[in-house]
């Protein structure tokens, strides 16, 4: 199937599938107010069949399409979070029964108001709901290799490697890796389970779209090879293929760059730490608020583990570690106690089992955790104590993990970035993979977070933190 024909179809589904969730809201909205008259009994006079609403349904599923078009909700790039799509819901929703009234009083055409209101809740409910579904739907046919996007990475070099690397280790995200173009194949890696597949060199892409069904092409060539990259990305354009540029500037993407613009010339900078001023003061608060939330409800919760770690193994309770915390000043971060005592005594005896890359030490199955410590871990419940760390400021609850003496000692200039804001204890990292991501994905994950921190971007992580702690994924 042609390519343009494939992106209509695919778009003009999803539609459909919205208007029949939005219509579906409204149906309910109409049963919950006229048949089971929630709210207020319906006068007798006003007790109208549905059929006479038929027209103002349509209506307000049309009006809430054409938001959702404006709005840019069917350009959301895969991978974004429900929550983000939700809130373009609930606003698109909002605008569209506030349309919707203001031509019924325009026309003179008057109902029952909370049928209005009902109408709202209920679509924003079964269109949530419905992409929810659909969602994990895709996700689960992607993971199986059905209907997921063929991708050619031009481009073998360290930021090419990571891109492959993603697609490989996130097929939820709908991309299978078809193979990759360089001046030279990569060295087998004997840990692969299936090696990458060598394609040709750069200059072999358009003899390769066509034959190889590419949907899109990812290139990510090094910055010194701007004129190979502008040829392949005319050589993509010309065949009507999507192709999208990871831009190797001073090995950060362009969520760390800002973009301004000269007389029509465009000038790249690097962008601020966000987390300054006011924002600081909201985000502090936040942290006091929740901290102090947290110990009114969670103290039986405290209580129990306490004594499950006593009667597991001897020792204390809490496992005090030294870390390093906003502008490299160390402190003491407290955890619930998860290894036998003296375990930090074993770590370089088990330094050949380490599965981590860059400074980290993880280890799957660690033989120094207890019985509890592996329930803890898998649960994060031994975080908890941090609450403590974020009462006397040395810590917040979301932020870059901190790191220990020994990792922050290996860290590149250009990692050192994470430590100009406060550590914290949940992030972007643990909600998008935990342990399972490289060192560098989790460091660029903290940078991106820093430079574009937001109040919402806070309750968002903590949000879908919950999911990810259920899920126990990563988590060891």
């Amino acid at each position: 199937m042609n390519r343009s024909l494939r992106r209509i179809l695919s778009h003009a589904g999803l539609l459909l599938f919205d208007a029949a969730m939005a219509f579906l809201g409204f149906v309910l909205a109409y049963v919950l107010r006229y048949e089971l008259e929630l709210g207020q009994a319906v006068l007798e006079e006003y007790d109208l069949p549905f059929s006479r609403f038929v027209w103002i349904g349509v209506t307000l599923v049309f009006f809430l399409l054409v938001l959702f078009e404006a709005r840019g909700l069917y350009r959301l790039p895969r991978g974004t979070p429900w929550l983000e799509t939700l809130s373009r819901v609930a606003g698109s929703t909002t605008l569209a029964v506030a349309a919707l009234i203001v031509v019924l009083y325009a026309t003179q055409t008057y109902y029952s108001r909370l049928l209005y209101v009902y109408a709202w809740l209920s679509m924003i409910l079964t269109i949530g709901v419905g992409r929810a579904v659909l969602h994990r739907a895709m996700q689960w046919l992607w993971r199986h290799g059905i209907a997921a996007e063929r991708v050619l990475v031009v481009g073998a070099g360290p930021l090419g490697q990571q891109v492959m690397r993603t697609l490989r280790q996130q097929p939820q995200l709908g991309y299978f890796l078809v193979g990759y173009l360089d001046d030279a194949p990569l060295p087998e890696n004997p840990d692969e389970a299936e090696p990458l597949r060598y394609l040709g060199r750069p200059e072999d892409l358009p003899l390769l779209l066509e034959p190889c069904r590419i949907d899109q092409v990812i290139i990510a060539l090094p910055s010194e090879a701007h004129r190979k990259t502008l040829e392949a990305a005319a050589q993509c354009r010309n065949e009507g293929v999507d192709f999208r540029l990871a831009p190797d500037i001073y090995e950060m993407s362009f969520d760390q760059v800002d973009i301004a613009e000269l007389g029509g010339v465009p000038l790249l900078g690097l962008k601020e730490v966000a987390i300054r001023g006011w924002n600081l003061v909201l985000k502090r608060a936040l942290d006091l608020f929740l901290s102090l939330l947290v110990i009114l409800l969670g103290w039986p919760l405290f209580l129990a583990i306490t004594v499950a770690i006593k009667l597991d193994s001897p020792g204390p309770v809490l496992f005090a570690q030294k870390r390093i915390g906003r502008r490299g000043r160390p402190f003491t971060v407290f955890k619930f106690r998860t290894m036998y005592e003296r375990a930090e005594r074993e770590k370089a005896r088990l330094a050949a089992l380490n599965e981590a890359d860059g400074p980290l030490f993880k280890i799957r199955a660690d033989p120094r955790v207890t019985r509890v410590g592996r329930i803890l871990r898998r649960t994060s419940l031994d975080e908890l104590p941090q609450v403590l760390n974020v009462l006397l400021g040395e810590m917040s609850w979301v932020g870059p993990r901190p790191g220990t003496p020994d990792e922050v000692a290996q860290y590149q200039p250009w990692q050192r970035k994470r430590l100009e804001v406060l550590p914290g204890v949940t992030g972007l990292w643990q909600i998008s993979g935990r342990s399972d991501l490289s060192f560098e994905d989790m460091i660029r994950l903290d940078i991106y977070y820093i430079e574009n921190w937001s109040l919402w971007l806070d309750l968002l992580i903590l949000l879908r933190t919950i999911p990810a702690v259920i899920s126990g994924k990563g988590a060891y």
